[in-house]
């Protein structure tokens, strides 16, 4: 049933939480966990090219980073693991993602409760909302 599990991260603290769920999934049915870092790039639009593409440049050594230790933890659990680093909107990414890599589960963090994203939206509440696929939120608050 799930063969191909998408887990997007930002590398937060929380990262870990999210691996060791899409690891146990993983292992009991011998499936790939693709593990996604999206350059959100859209808050560097109004800065002038230099600064953008050194900001970007930044987020995209984080994601890589990011990526590794990732691999790193889900190797360790016996799982297989493809990453990926795109840029753009995080939501669309996710989204494009999933189709591409044709996945059956998502996996992904949701930070509850926080008033910044419950005023701007979230990109779980997107993804949870637009997906094909059946989607696993997992809080990464510290409640």
């Amino acid at each position: 049933m799930y063969d191909r599990i998408l887990v997007p991260t930002d590398g937060g603290e929380g990262a870990s939480k999210l691996f060791a769920h899409a690891a146990d999934i993983a292992a009991r049915r011998d499936a790939t966990v693709h593990v996604l870092y999206v350059v959100d790039d859209r808050a560097f639009l109004t800065l002038d090219d230099e600064m953008q593409g050194e900001a970007v440049e930044q987020l995209r050594t984080e994601g890589r980073l990011a990526l590794s230790d990732a691999k790193q933890t889900l190797e360790a659990e016996g799982v297989a693991v493809e990453t990926e680093l795109r840029r753009g909107d995080p939501g669309d990414e996710i989204l494009d993602y999933a189709g591409d890599a044709d996945a059956d589960l998502v996996v992904m963090g949701t930070r509850r409760g926080d008033f910044e994203n419950s005023m701007l939206g979230s990109v779980s509440r997107e993804v949870v909302t637009a997906a094909d696929v059946p989607v696993l939120t997992v809080s990464l608050s510290d409640d």
